[in-house]
């Protein structure tokens, strides 16, 4: 077995870079050109390979008028075709604006017409859905093209090569621009919990820099192989899972979705060493039947957040995953804090600020502070603002948020922390996202975590209502577990046992799902936008007799 490598050591296996995109693949070609970068469904493109494809589709690009400063939006479920469009846009200097094909039709037309998108990308079942959506677009007219024009149902990459070798071909001469690291080259929108979603902008230099990063957040070696399940829309898999993969010279094996059910047998099958995941996805692996699981599977790290005792125990002692790793970050600071890899890692952290191979010593700095700026003593609650070097470099064309976004050089994140003695910071809650109950703050987040540990429950979130007293009461939604017999009173004494009465919530609704984000959050404004939640949520103080599920 192979002495495993420092990080800074991984990023030595390959020339310096300029930190631009195309540079920093070529660095990666320079050594490992032979080496499989990018998997799906069997077509496994090579370090060269994959640079030749990206290359290709940035000079048909070039030659059908796209120029620097464009902005390319992919409309689609991960495929192997969503990396080599962003290398592509990368090499053309235009930006990379991935969507979630599950956004509704004015969410979808909304965020292409923010972006002034002139070509959209497309998985073929949205064709016609994303031409009628851009039909009439004030910004201009809009290129529409499906994933299959771009040779999709390709049976290997060879195949799709020269399908995109074609495209290329048509004549007249075109010339690539010079790239910059201050370039804009992605724009990741925001979840939207609250009014519309914001364009998040992204230079070249902070995805190489996001993705040399999680080499070392990861111990990540060039062996490891990356399973990016999280959609491509979503920093996570882009900057992380991609990025990290590229920067390890290690593989990236994607997939059109996450299947709990297949998700062990996948991860045997395609030999995966490293697995990112949310919360939500942790749990539901931990919930599902163990007959599902192939104990024949490599996974040996994992990152997400949170991560209880419960999912730490699960993951280390059943599915023998021995590193699970927490961390922290935003769409705005990707990586802000991470739990490290080679020293103490505390449960329920975030972790100590984020650190670079390339960069000894501070490379982030987190402060928790109070309404006024100021720090607050160990162990208080305040608001976590970040200074970083993989900060975002606006909201798109927004530059009023942009600029409410920073007090005095910091970040300001909208989330509560609070930091220990050692250093160690701890996320509370959203900011926005605490319940005024009678004089108290009660953390949402906290709630959600706690309920959703019983061990009937599937999903829980909770929202504050209005109470006749004044200030607020607390309402959940509970979605059980399918074929539960979960009971009003079940939750209430779960809560009773595991929270300060001031915590109990005083409404339960049962729900089949919960709405989320595209990020996979639970959209909680989408909760208290329901007119009817209230009038079916059970009123403990008022009715206990009911202890069934209520139907529907």
């Amino acid at each position: 077995m192979s002495t495993e490598l420092l990080p800074a050591e991984v990023l030595a296996l390959y020339p310096q870079h300029a930190d631009t995109v195309p540079t920093f693949l070529a660095s990666r070609v320079a050594v490992v050109p032979d080496k499989p970068a990018l998997e799906f469904e069997g077509r496994v493109w090579t370090y060269a390979a994959l640079d030749e494809v990206s290359s290709l589709l940035a000079l048909a690009a070039a030659r059908r008028g796209v120029s620097k400063g464009d902005r390319i939006a992919v409309i689609s479920v991960n495929t192997d075709l969503s990396i080599i469009v962003f290398l592509a846009a990368c090499k053309t200097g235009a930006l990379f604006v991935p969507l979630n094909p599950a956004a509704t039709d004015d969410d979808l037309h909304y965020m292409l017409s923010h972006s002034r998108a002139s070509v959209v990308v497309c998985q073929p079942e949205d064709l016609e859905r994303t031409r009628t959506i851009v039909d009439g677009m004030k910004h201009g007219p809009v290129r529409v093209i499906s994933l299959n024009e771009l040779g999709s149902t390709a049976p290997d990459a060879e195949t799709l090569t020269e399908s995109i070798r074609r495209l290329a071909a048509r004549e007249g001469d075109v010339e690539l621009p010079e790239i910059g690291a201050d370039d804009p080259a992605i724009v990741i929108y925001t979840s939207g919990t609250t009014g519309f979603p914001k364009g998040v902008v992204h230079s070249q230099r902070n995805w190489v820099l996001a993705g040399e990063a999680f080499v070392a957040r990861l111990h990540l070696q060039p062996e490891d192989r990356l399973l990016a399940l999280l959609p491509f829309f979503h920093i996570n898999a882009l900057f992380y899972s991609a990025g990290g993969a590229l920067a390890a010279g290690g593989t990236v094996i994607t997939a059109r979705r996450f299947s709990a059910s297949q998700f062990w047998k996948f991860a045997a099958q395609v030999r995966a060493t490293q697995f990112n995941f949310l919360a939500a996805v942790g749990a539901i692996l931990m919930k599902r039947s163990r007959s599902e699981f192939d104990s024949s599977h490599r996974i040996t790290k994992m990152y997400g957040a949170p991560i209880s005792e419960e999912m730490m125990r699960v993951f280390n002692t059943e599915f023998h995953v021995p590193h699970m790793v927490e961390g922290y970050g935003m769409s705005e600071i990707p990586g802000a804090a991470c739990n490290p890899f080679a020293g103490t890692r505390k449960l329920g952290s975030i972790g100590l600020p984020a650190v670079h191979p390339r960069f000894p010593g501070n490379f982030s700095a987190l402060r928790v502070v109070d309404d006024e700026g100021r720090d607050v003593p160990v162990g208080e609650t305040g608001e976590l603002v970040v200074q970083t070097p993989i900060l975002f470099k606006s909201y798109l064309d927004d530059p009023e948020q942009t600029a409410a976004a920073f007090r005095d050089g910091w970040f300001l994140t909208g989330d509560l922390a609070k930091r220990d003695a050692d250093g160690y910071f701890y996320f509370v809650a959203r900011k926005k996202d605490i319940i005024r109950r009678r004089g108290e703050n009660i953390s949402g987040a906290e709630l959600d975590r706690v309920i959703s540990g019983h061990p009937d429950v599937l999903e829980a979130a909770a929202i504050g209502v209005p109470s006749e007293l004044g200030e607020e009461e607390v309402l959940v939604v509970v979605v059980p577990k399918p074929a539960a017999a979960l009971g009003v009173e079940d939750i209430i004494s779960w809560c009773r046992s595991h929270l300060a009465p001031m915590k109990v919530p005083r409404y339960v609704a049962f729900a089949d799902s919960l709405p989320h984000t595209p990020s996979h959050r639970v959209a909680k404004h989408r909760l208290k936008a329901q007119p009817d939640l209230l009038s079916r949520a059970i009123d403990t103080q008022r009715d206990q007799a009911s202890t069934s599920r209520p139907t529907s």
